[in-house]
């Protein structure tokens, strides 16, 4: 009998990664964390740069036209340190609201396919929310705000200095029909630039892409706004939106909770029974001797 094909014919996955935000995207938005952090940035613009006016409006707008507040301030002209602003926004959160999450930490092991953190936050807060879930060990990596921006900030994309993805280096980025812009390519022509590298802009995504080296065309993008998402949907990413049970334009998937991976993506699962099986065909019976 020949066993020569039993391990060959092995079908590929159609996808090798799984690309994580994490606010409101690995917890849930009633959390009530996100919105500590809304508080925590406007005490910011009015303690630290003495904004007075119109701040819950002003911080909106920021927001809607830069990707996030801090991008949107720097763009306008406010000087502040990167890392008193995360201290100050970040650093006074009441993690302890969340509570860890062996649901989603089975889920997460149960699939042996790399799993990216992607995120616009500081990496000390991306700790702090995974430790708080109990998801630390779930993923390979992070990619979080001191990825995205150096300090130099003289070539991002060539700026290897993440050290949670050693040796990684640029990646081409597949056509989409559309040309590649950089952080205010949504912003209105005559609006500031901002310095700071973030979501939902698409050098953010080239510079993920390069750092972890992803391939987007295999990959599984999941976050909680719609803007990231259709931008990710450009760049050749399979996109699902957390939070939402509706899908829309840029969404390939929607799912009212993270809990709900395997009930919305079976195949994912099902790729991987099917991989063992082909290289697993027959379980080999094992005689035991019978003594009389």
């Amino acid at each position: 009998m020949e066993y020569g094909d039993r391990y060959q014919h092995v079908p590929k996955p159609k996808f090798d990664c799984l690309l994580f935000d994490v606010d409101d995207t690995l917890y849930p938005l009633h959390s009530g964390l996100s919105g500590e952090v809304t508080k925590n940035i406007i005490e910011f613009m009015v303690n630290k740069l003495g904004i007075k006016d119109n701040v819950l409006e002003l911080n909106g707008k920021l927001y809607k036209d830069y990707g996030t507040t801090m991008a949107g301030l720097k763009a306008i002209g406010y000087d502040f340190d990167y890392d008193d602003y995360h201290s100050f926004v970040h650093g006074r959160l009441p993690y302890e609201i969340l509570k860890p999450d062996p649901v989603l930490k089975n889920l997460l092991h149960s699939l042996p396919i790399r799993k990216v953190i992607f995120s616009n936050s500081n990496e000390e807060h991306v700790a702090n929310v995974l430790g708080k879930l109990g998801l630390e060990d779930c993923f390979e990596g992070v990619i979080s705000f001191e990825t995205l921006n150096s300090i130099k900030k003289t070539d991002l994309l060539d700026d290897e200095n993440d050290a949670n993805f050693k040796g990684s280096k640029r990646s081409t980025i597949p056509s989409t029909g559309t040309d590649v812009v950089n952080s205010s390519s949504e912003i209105k022509a005559e609006s500031p630039k901002t310095p700071v590298v973030c979501k939902p802009f698409e050098d953010s995504f080239e510079k993920a892409f390069a750092t972890a080296q992803i391939d987007p065309q295999r990959t599984l993008f999941f976050d909680d706004s719609i803007r990231n998402l259709q931008t990710g949907k450009r760049m050749g990413l399979h996109t699902i939106w957390v939070g939402s049970s509706h899908k829309t334009e840029g969404v390939d998937y929607a799912l009212e909770s993270i809990h709900n991976i395997r009930e919305a993506l079976p195949e994912l699962w099902e790729s991987i029974e099917r991989a063992e099986e082909v290289a697993y065909p027959e379980k080999v019976a094992i005689e035991t001797p019978v003594r009389a």
